[in-house]
């Protein structure tokens, strides 16, 4: 924590290390109220930056120094700079070796950053600078070594001891102690060193490589655990497998393991060869994970073994170059849960967080580049735009280059930076020369903050039969108030005619149409494209697939997005049809509600979701994206100014009148996906969530007619499922009813089944969190009494304050403020405990110029209180005084 303002970070001050760690030898003895950590560094000058010896300044932080060796010749406090943050010494040779032995406290370490204690187990946490909590050290991604670690600690209560490669050698020690040493032979910065000391079980299973390597794979958890482990172990074999068919990169250790642990700031972590999970994110089974969390694990599996090369073997140069692995590798792992599952949906379920959270990340305090150009903490900068934004441009270089074009950049991109620490410019720099390209405009996506707009109009030449398309692309202010050149905006498109059928493309430069459905690449301020042959106005269908992350305008009027709903072959665009048909309807009810009219639906969309519905060949998990509004937080983000009760009572009133509407079609629905259901046991396959999904948002919408059939339906799905995903869908419906014996007896018996088991425990924290209905801050309140809920472990947090702050608006934005003062009390309090997690849950009141002016009042009081409440960490510190700025 500190009082004076924390300084800002820039990466334009770049410079390399003076000094290289070749050789890192580790030994941790561990007890319950102190470790020892022992290091030893074998470290040269770097010839990079010159001649002479500059002082060697190793960062430390919480750390007790109890000796220092330079060359094997003891130092003392003379030889020495000691500060809170650094032990600086004097080399004078151009290879040397330095000695520390330290103590730590991770018994008592709440920030679960570098070694901390979660339950019973030991664990780390390194990325970004967690390393420095456990020993002295060059934290910086650019320096890279080989490690070797030896763990020391008591038999009985830590059997199981590992860390990052290979296992060298294993015996008892003296006193009941044993001892474990690791050998990771892959040069890696500290960033990605790992330990793990606990009394656990694990599942294993192996793979066989591409070369006929067989690897050992190991999934290690607490005992009670043990039975949710296995679709996280087949998922790790599936993304191994697609990881050598589509990049044609192979496992390269003897064994690759897996540690659930529940306590983590985050969703999990790539440690080469030792990879630890929030246990949300690897703990999978039918009866206590619903369909998204089985996605979400697979997801989240096969983004951190990805990392094995998109990250660890060749990793970022500094941590304003994050994107460069995480932008990657949401990618990579985004195009692998495509390929498992519903490419469409995939799409539609990313494009849909995008633009909810993302742009309005960019439209905020903290919008920055995706490789921004300073930080004051880079904590902070594990964010929405250089993980999800970062993938998209990634995703464009994809489109732009084609696949064949792409897989030959990533490969020579993996050849030539193998074993090295880089930079974007590096990535771009491979696909260019694997490509003869110049991307030197499109490396803006990297530089440039905000979400463009990219505004289309139409002119169509009946006797010329020429059709133009004229793009004007914009870019809002950004804080850093910078000049915003064009970007390069590959627009993916097709033209159909008025029979639905899609013409064929030629400009008017071309000999001859290319095809039916093409990318057009839009690289200045204002820029028209000519078809011509088009012998009929067309209706454009635009941005197909999301080409790219912008903010596309087109005057469609309702008719024809209910045209494009029925007719257009890109599956994406039908869903973008809906959405863009639901909020010209939703909006319309939001301003009859405040002229204080009587509500009034149309029903074009109505009878266009009806027609959904109603149609056997589209695919059922198509049919509930379709089905699913526009959300609350959606409609806030492209509001001028969010007028929260408006948003929430128009679409209340929407849903109200489609389920009404819509009744018939949707208890049909209803009724034979849960007849199949019944008698299908549960599998976690793309056809099996589908209909799930499909059953679950029909009942959702059924329930609101209140009738006794569906209230007896959703009972019966409540009591008899065997699956968390219908099971949480129905007590979900009986939270947010108006039956109060029936919400209360499945909420008793729902806590009473799983109330040893955390993590189904934080969703029932989360359905409650949610609920729209009236008291909801005091319902949060008073769960924050309940035993299984502790505001030390991260996801409590998120399931019961971030559900209400970032879920529950209608509450949050209580016209009292009660909300805010709530929150803001939270992080005053986290701060202390957890800066990470405190950090995090101020999103909420960052995007305070969002709201009218009562509110804006309200939030920003809240913020001033918290950035006047006494000492601050660099986390929460940045958060706020970038929202106030």
């Amino acid at each position: 924590m500190r009082t004076e303002q924390p300084q800002m970070i820039h990466l334009k001050d770049y410079q390399a290390p003076d000094y290289l760690i070749d050789e890192t030898h580790l030994t941790f003895e561990l007890f319950e109220d102190h470790t020892l950590v022992h290091a030893q560094l074998v470290m040269r000058r770097n010839p990079a930056r010159g001649e002479g010896f500059p002082a060697l300044a190793l960062d430390g932080q919480q750390l007790e120094l109890l000796s220092v060796k330079l060359d094997d010749v003891d130092l003392t406090s003379a030889d020495y700079e000691l500060t809170d943050s650094h032990l600086t010494l004097h080399p004078s040779a151009e290879q040397f070796v330095v000695d520390t032995s330290v103590k730590i406290h991770p018994e008592s370490n709440t920030a679960l950053e570098g070694l901390y204690k979660s339950g019973s187990m030991f664990c780390t946490q390194c990325e970004a600078e967690g390393f420095r909590k456990i020993t002295y050290y060059l934290d910086r991604p650019d320096v890279m070594s080989t490690f070797t670690t030896t763990v020391v600690a008591e038999q009985h209560r830590y059997p199981i001891l590992l860390s990052n490669g290979n296992p060298l050698a294993s015996g008892p020690d003296d006193d009941g102690r044993h001892w474990a040493t690791w050998e990771d032979p892959f040069k890696k910065p500290a960033y990605l060193f790992a330990l793990v000391a606990g009394d656990l079980w694990c599942v294993e299973d192996t793979f066989t490589t591409m070369t006929e390597r067989t690897v050992a794979l190991r999934i290690y958890v607490e005992p009670e655990n043990i039975d949710k482990c296995q679709h996280a172990m087949n998922s790790l074999k599936k993304s191994m497998r697609w990881d050598e068919e589509t990049y044609g990169r192979e496992y390269d250790l003897d064994i690759f393991m897996i540690v659930a642990v529940n306590d983590f700031n985050m969703g999990a972590m790539e440690n080469k060869g030792l990879n630890i999970f929030n246990s949300s994110a690897v703990l999978a089974r039918a009866e206590t994970a619903t369909d998204a969390a089985h996605q979400r694990v697979e997801a989240i599996v096969a983004h951190e073994y990805f990392h094995n090369w998109s990250g660890n073997r060749v990793t970022c140069r500094d941590w304003f170059q994050l994107s460069l692995k995480e932008g990657f590798t949401v990618f990579r792992d985004s195009q692998f849960s495509a390929d498992m599952n519903s490419r469409v949906v995939k799409r539609i379920q990313d494009v849909a967080f995008l633009r909810t959270h993302q742009f309005a990340e960019d439209a905020g305090p903290m919008a920055h580049a995706v490789r921004p150009e300073s930080f004051i903490e880079i904590s902070n900068f594990y964010t929405l735009t250089v993980y999800e934004k970062g993938s998209e441009v990634v995703r464009m270089l994809h489109t732009l280059l084609g696949a064949e074009g792409f897989r030959k950049g990533s490969d020579l991109y993996f050849e030539r930076h193998d074993g090295q620490a880089v930079t974007c410019d590096d990535f771009i720099k491979a696909m260019e020369d694997a490509n003869g390209a110049d991307l030197t405009q499109f490396k803006r996506w990297y530089s440039q903050a905000g979400t463009p707009r990219l505004a289309v109009s139409e002119h169509y030449d009946a006797e010329q039969k020429t059709y133009c398309l004229t793009f004007t692309q914009s870019c809002p202010q950004t804080p850093d108030k910078l000049e915003k050149l064009p970007f390069v905006i590959p627009v993916e498109l097709g033209l159909l005619n008025a029979q639905g059928a899609e013409l064929p493309l030629q400009l008017a430069d071309e000999s001859a149409a290319v095809d039916t459905c093409r990318v057009l690449s839009v690289t200045e301020a204002e820029q028209t494209f000519t078809f011509v042959g088009i012998t009929e106005k067309p209706l454009p269908s635009l941005l197909r697939g999301f080409s790219a992350p912008v903010k596309l305008q087109f005057a469609y009027s309702s008719d024809q997005l209910v045209f494009l709903m029925q007719h257009d072959t890109d599956g994406f665009n039908r869903w973008d049809a809906g959405q863009q048909l639901s909020v010209q309807v939703l909006q319309a009810l939001i301003g009859q509600y405040q002229r204080g009219e009587t509500l009034v639906m149309d029903l074009r969309l109505v009878e266009a979701l009806r027609s959904v519905l109603t149609n056997p060949e589209l695919d059922q998990a198509m049919v509930a994206e379709m089905l699913s509004l526009p959300s609350e937080a959606y409609l806030t983000e492209i509001s001028e100014v969010a007028d929260v009760d408006a948003i929430h009572a128009a679409r209340e009133f929407a849903r109200q009148q489609l389920a009404d509407s819509l009744y018939d079609e949707l208890l049909a629905r209803y009724k034979a996906n849960r007849d199949v259901s019944k008698a299908t046991p549960y599998v976690a396959e793309d056809e099996h969530f589908a209909r799930r999904g499909l059953q679950n948002i029909a009942l959702s919408y059924l329930s609101l007619s209140a009738k006794p059939e569906v209230v007896a339906a959703t009972l019966e799905q409540f009591d008899h499922s065997d699956n968390m995903t219908e099971r949480l869908n129905a007590l979900a419906i009986l939270v947010n009813s108006p039956f109060e014996a029936e919400k209360a007896q499945a909420l008793a018996s729902f806590a009473e089944h799983f109330k040893d088991n955390p993590l189904v425990m934080d969703q029932w924290f989360s359905v409650q969190a949610a609920s729209p209905l009236p008291g909801g801050l005091q319902r949060v309140q008073q769960l924050m009494e309940h035993p299984a809920f502790t505001l030390k472990n991260p996801n409590k947090v998120r399931a019961l304050i971030g559900a209400f702050a970032g879920q529950n608006l209608v509450n949050f934005h209580a016209a009292d403020g009660s909300g805010y003062r709530f929150l803001a009390d939270l992080v005053i309090v986290l701060n202390r405990l957890n800066p990470q997690i405190a950090s995090r849950q101020l999103a909420p009141l960052t995007r305070w110029r969002k709201y009218d002016s009562a509110r804006q009042a309200l939030m920003k009081a809240e913020l001033e209180r918290i950035r006047n409440s006494g000492e601050l960490s660099s986390d929460v510190f940045e958060v706020v005084s970038k929202s106030l700025a």
